[in-house]
Parts: C-alpha cells; structure tokens; sequence
C-alpha cells in the first residue's frame, strides 16, 4: 500500500481510485428506482434506509431485488476496474465504494448500511471470502432468523477467512468494512441487545442488505 504523504505524482493515482470508487458507491439505487417507479422517498418508508430490505417493505419485490443486485454489483465492478491497476488500487476501490454507499455525499452522508456493496466487494476481490460470508449469512438467517444478525457475523467473519486465504492486506480490508458496516447497524444492534429487532418471517423471501 502506497504511504498517502508520499510524492503527489506517485500517489494521485490511488486518490483518484478512491475518489471515483466513493463516487460510484454513492449513487443511492434504492432512492432512484423507488422514485422512478412513482413511489415517492424510500427515505420516508419503513426504516428510512436506502437499501433492498427497506425496498421490499414497499410491496415492490422485482424493486427489492433489483436494488439488491446493483448494490452489490457497483462493489464488485469498482473492484474488478481497479484491480486491473494493481492489487493496492483494488484494496482502495473496495474502501471507497463501501464508504461512499454508507456516507453519500449526495444524501448528506446518509446512506445505507453496506451489506450488499461488502458482499459484492468480497466475491470479486476474493469469491472464496465472498462465499463464505454468503454462505455465513444464509445459516444465521435461517438458524436465528435475524437478518441483521446474520449480516453482522457474516461481515465480521470475513476478515477472518480473509486472512487465512489472502493474507494480512486483504484482512485489514476486511476489518475496515466490519467496521463501517457495524457502525451503520448500530440500531440494530441496539434492538437486538433488547430483544426488540424483528425476525425473518418464515415464508417470506428476504435479503443480506439490512
């Protein structure tokens, strides 16, 4: 990884991939399809979160999924157009992409909560990591039936199986994006400290962005 207060003309590259990834990160699918679909402020629905699951509780599940996917999908391709530039570049893309979803500058650094762009980030930076926080999430789901939860153990795990597959960059990533992405559930955790937060309803599809 380059040191930030080296040489401008060394460095400006890697700013420049931060910066471009953030904004991809940013643009807030969620918001744009639910009003292109005529269905007003998906920021005034349900929980105000711009993500899949805040989606779905509008009775639109084509939108749900949709929204699901190009979240995930920004991650993925900021990772593999940087990755094509080295593996620090890639490193930075995931970073900022993830920073850019949660924080938006657009929406006044309130976004959403990251699951579905770390997912993406994952299966195409490593796809074995990305699988087993996939696969992490699907059992604690239906184990536990906490979406949140599930989210939570999956992204912590992560760097875990980060390390023992790619080595210690890629875990430092990995302990990054945990991070945000429990900062950003912070609420849910609170619920669920409670006993307050609200199961996966057996017989009704649902998803990893909470």
């Amino acid at each position: 990884m380059p040191d930030p207060l080296g040489s401008f003309a060394y460095t400006w590259p890697f700013y420049a991939t931060f910066a471009l990834a953030y904004l991809l990160g940013s643009v807030p699918f969620g918001l744009v399809l639910t009003r292109l679909a005529g269905l007003g402020d998906i920021r005034q629905i349900g929980s105000g979160n711009i993500g899949a699951t805040n989606v779905l509780r509008t009775g639109r599940k084509g939108l749900a999924a949709a929204t699901l996917l190009l979240d995930g999908g920004k991650g993925a391709v900021a990772v593999l157009i940087a990755a094509s530039f080295g593996p620090d570049t890639a490193v930075l893309a995931a970073a900022g992409v993830l920073i850019g979803h949660c924080f938006p500058v657009w929406l006044r650094f309130k976004g959403g909560k990251g699951v579905a762009t770390a997912i993406g980030v994952w299966l195409a930076l490593s796809w074995p990591v990305g699988l087993i926080a996939c696969g992490l999430w699907l059992l604690v789901a239906l184990v536990l039936r906490y979406s949140s939860l599930a989210a939570l153990v999956a992204i912590a795990a992560a760097p875990v199986a980060a390390w023992w597959i790619d080595g210690p960059q890629h875990a430092q990533l990995g302990a990054f994006i945990a991070v945000v992405v429990w900062i950003r559930h912070h609420e849910n955790i609170v619920r669920l400290l409670r006993g307050e937060e609200s199961r996966i309803k057996l017989g009704r599809p649902r998803n990893p962005e909470t």
